[in-house]
């Protein structure tokens, strides 16, 4: 089957690791795959670490401070966040202070907008980011931005759909967008590049600024030399901070390497050395995930193989941790979570994976739950689930205990859901069924009635 066209694909996992997070938006994909479930939202406690949750702002006269904090509690009335007066007094205030002002209040004006976007529960729609963008056009970050305005304001404005390039769209919204990016870029890449300035960089803005920077090239914005240069300066910072993630933040950064590398970014040295800092951390905090983040780990790390990812010790020992904890919950996963879990075991054996006992054991845990929840599958999950179990057989799994079992509970589903697959839905079910036949599986009685 072509890579391209088989398995679970679509929506991803985001960042909200704190930093006045959202928890709403699901990511939308321009390809048209398959989706799989997003990584669970948590609202994280702040660090303790002394400072590093505070703006160091500048002194003086704030005429704009006390219509943003109103903004940032209740966010609520988009005309609110238009208010010329506003842009007046952010423009006001960063000329005033220099390159002494922090960034603060455009931190906090950012997060008003993706605040208003939480309330809405949607990003921006295409009117609203062409009003919005009239507002930014003198919305410059600067290079003596401390580090908490740069990841609040560049993760805020991503989250809430600021910079999602929709068609048609006005030239002058995406000469806004282009310049505001690169400047808020350049800031990132200057700040990642001084020792000096790195004493604030900590994991948290990390791992919302790779989600963001991902989110940006997942809706299609154009990797220009501004972002190549940010990624260069920020990858180097994982391995730095890389004791200081947690559980979600690793989930968070893991997927987007796997996301990057999906659409298309080289696998530079920088990038794998950020990978290889970030795999044993997942063995290391295997008894802090949940069924959530073991489905979404099992795929992500999938897909970083299916994109080329060396077989490693560091993987070998990530996706043993995973596989045994597949096994320990298998009562604890949902009906999306089974179908990820199936399709990244398919796509690892695929590409590589050794047999092991591990492996099997996985597998097998699973087979039950896929009879038991027939009922709940819809066309997707079926041809996902069929595409998975084939690609398993055909890769030397077929004695797993339960399999051809689950493959005669989804077969009827199948017949019976006939109308509703799509062309990749049938592509995919029509290469299983070979496949499955090709096996000397065809003597099943229900696959013989197809």
């Amino acid at each position: 089957m072509d890579r391209s066209s088989a398995g679970i694909s679509g929506q991803y996992p985001r960042s909200d690791n704190g930093y006045n997070q959202p928890s709403g938006h699901a990511p939308s994909s321009r390809r048209g795959r398959y989706r799989h479930a997003t990584v669970r939202q948590q609202d994280s406690q702040p660090r303790s670490t002394p400072g590093c949750n505070k703006f160091h702002h500048s002194s003086g006269t704030r005429p704009s401070q006390y219509l943003m904090h109103r903004l940032v509690n209740s966010a609520q009335d988009f005309n609110a966040l238009i208010k010329p007066e506003i842009m007046a007094g952010l423009v006001s205030k960063s000329h005033r202070f220099g390159h002494r002002y922090d960034g603060r209040d455009h931190g906090l004006y950012a997060s008003s907008v993706k605040k208003y976007t939480l309330a809405a529960k949607r990003p921006l729609n295409r009117a609203e980011q062409s009003q919005l963008m009239r507002l930014l056009q003198n919305f410059a970050a600067t290079r003596s931005w401390n580090w908490r305005s740069l990841t609040t304001t560049f993760h805020s404005l991503t989250s809430a759909g600021v910079f999602t390039p929709h068609k048609p769209m006005d030239e002058g919204v995406k000469h806004t967008q282009a310049a505001l990016l690169s400047t808020l870029l350049d800031a990132i890449r200057f700040k990642c590049s001084k020792k000096a300035d790195a004493r604030d960089i900590d994991a948290q803005g990390i791992a919302n600024l790779l989600w963001a920077m991902t989110k940006l090239v997942d809706n299609g914005q154009e990797k220009t030399p501004e972002f190549n240069k940010a990624m260069v300066a920020l990858l180097p910072h994982v391995d730095a901070q890389k004791a200081h993630f947690n559980p979600q933040e690793v989930a968070n950064l893991v997927w987007a390497m796997a996301k990057l590398l999906d659409n298309g970014q080289e696998r530079t040295a920088e990038l794998k050395e950020a990978v290889a800092a970030l795999l044993p951390l997942v063995q290391a905090q295997k008894n802090q995930l949940n069924a959530q983040g073991i489905a979404n780990l099992m795929w992500v790390v999938a897909k970083l193989v299916d994109n080329g990812l060396e077989w490693t010790p560091g993987l070998n020992e990530a996706v043993a941790a995973l596989l045994y904890l597949v096994k320990a919950q298998k009562d604890q996963f949902i009906l999306q979570h089974i179908i990820n879990l199936l399709w990244a075991m398919a796509k690892l054996v695929d590409s590589g994976q050794e047999p092991t006992p591990g492996l099997s054991k996985a597998i097998a845990a699973l087979m039950p739950h896929v009879n038991i929840q027939k009922a709940n599958f819809k066309p997707q999950g079926i041809a996902n689930l069929l595409w998975a179990m084939a690609k398993l057989v055909d890769n030397g799994q077929k004695k797993i205990p339960g399999l051809m079992e689950a493959v005669a509970a989804l077969l009827p589903r199948m017949h019976a859901q006939k109308d509703q697959f799509n062309a990749q839905g049938i592509a995919n079910l029509l290469w299983a069924m070979a496949k499955l036949v090709d096996n000397a599986r065809s003597g099943h009685q229900s696959l013989t009635r197809l």
